[in-house]
């Protein structure tokens, strides 16, 4: 700040020469605001397979295209300049690679789909008898190939869908946030993942340290001599992790009647299979009078058994995430977008899964569509994460 020449009053008043304000010790200092918690990774979680759920009930091209820009926007607006963040490009080459495997597969062997618009006729390759039904080769249609290309869409977007919680979410809070219940699988998991990187980054520390003392990094010569450091390097890492592990008291756990004992495995165990035949009954259409109630039914038995099973961890969490407005509203925007694409393949199957017999061009149902813009919504109540200044 510019001196006027003359002594000034340290008060914080007006400067008499200059007509500016004296800086003041007693002025208080502003304090930078508060970052907000992040997104609890749960919610992640729930509203990108509420969007892969949604994407099971359509074979509509347009549909299914809408849902992989919208879970694209919000990656792209959401996500975290983090590790994790980047694996939703690998989830989008695998679901590419979906889409041309099965369309070669429907290529070279046929598809059960009857056709009358042949593209190309490939030389067959004749089967025994007891291979009927099967060919390899032969005219290639173009109701097959269009019948393939919305499956394999389909199964695409659910793969993207995938992809966006995995780059959206902080997968060691997400494992944080398991039931007790549930803490000694997620340990488990951890190690495993924290293992493969861990692996990795020594085989490039060594094979870089070989080559700068002009050594040999490559063949059987190589391997061999790399390999055993690697592995020395893992050991010892293990025998530090259960070492760490054992002065947290991990696998610590209160004793709990045997009664409690077996009614929490039955309601998880029959809880996990009711969920699994529910969601087959979800996902096909012959499923669909009683997938719902039995899914519903499994899921609350498994979370009645995770809640008594958790009676026997004892252990706190350091700064639990919480789950907030913020959380609720994204887990309610998928929810309601898998909802309205129910209702509406319930309603007007028509719109959402296209004849391919005879060939007819999709056309994009207004509602459906409005529904699964309300997907969009995390996009706009999650804020950007700012890169650290």
């Amino acid at each position: 700040m510019r001196s006027c020449g003359q002594s000034c009053r340290g008060d914080g008043a007006r400067c008499q020469r200059s007509g500016t304000r004296q800086a003041s010790a007693s002025d208080p200092t502003p304090l930078p605001p508060k970052p907000r918690a992040p997104l609890h990774p749960g919610a992640w979680w729930l509203w990108a397979l509420a969007l892969g759920t949604a994407a099971t009930r359509t074979t509509n091209p347009l549909l299914l295209a809408l849902l992989i820009a919208t879970s694209a926007y919000v990656v792209a607006t959401c996500r975290q300049n983090t590790p994790w963040s980047r694996s939703y490009n690998a989830f989008v080459k695998l679901a590419l690679a979906v889409i041309l495997i099965r369309l070669t597969f429907a290529i070279l062997l046929g598809s059960p789909i009857p056709g009358t618009h042949t593209l190309l006729a490939l030389p067959e390759i004749p089967l025994p008898d007891w291979a009927q039904g099967i060919r390899i080769g032969g005219r290639v249609h173009a109701e097959g190939i269009v019948f393939a290309l919305y499956d394999a869409l389909r199964l695409a977007t659910l793969l993207i869908c995938v992809g966006a919680a995995n780059a959206l979410a902080n997968p060691t809070r997400l494992l944080k946030c398991l039931p007790g219940a549930l803490y000694e699988m997620g340990v488990a998991v951890v190690v495993a993942l924290t293992f493969a990187p861990n692996l990795i980054a020594d085989v490039q520390r060594l094979r870089a340290a070989r080559r700068l003392r002009g050594r040999p990094d490559n063949g059987i010569r190589g391997l061999v001599q790399v390999g055993l450091p690697v592995l020395e390097g893992a050991l010892e890492r293990s025998v530090a992790l259960a070492a760490a592990m054992d002065a947290r008291g991990y696998g610590r756990t209160t004793d709990v009647p045997p009664a409690v004992r077996r009614t929490t495995t039955a309601l998880t165990l029959g809880g996990l299979l009711g969920v699994c035949a529910g969601t087959y009954g979800v996902l096909t259409a012959e499923g669909g009078t009683y997938g719902l109630p039995v899914l519903l039914t499994g899921l609350t038995g498994a979370l009645i058994g995770l809640r008594l099973g958790g009676r026997r961890a004892t252990r706190t969490r350091y700064r639990p995430d919480p789950w907030d407005a913020r959380a609720w509203l994204v887990t309610a925007s998928g929810a309601a977008v898998a909802a309205l694409l129910f209702t509406a393949a319930a309603t007007n199957p028509t719109a959402l899964e296209p004849g391919v017999i005879p060939l007819t061009a999709p056309t994009l149902p207004l509602w459906p569509a409005a529904a699964i813009l309300l997907g969009l919504l995390p996009a706009a109540i999650v804020p950007t994460p700012k890169e650290p200044s």
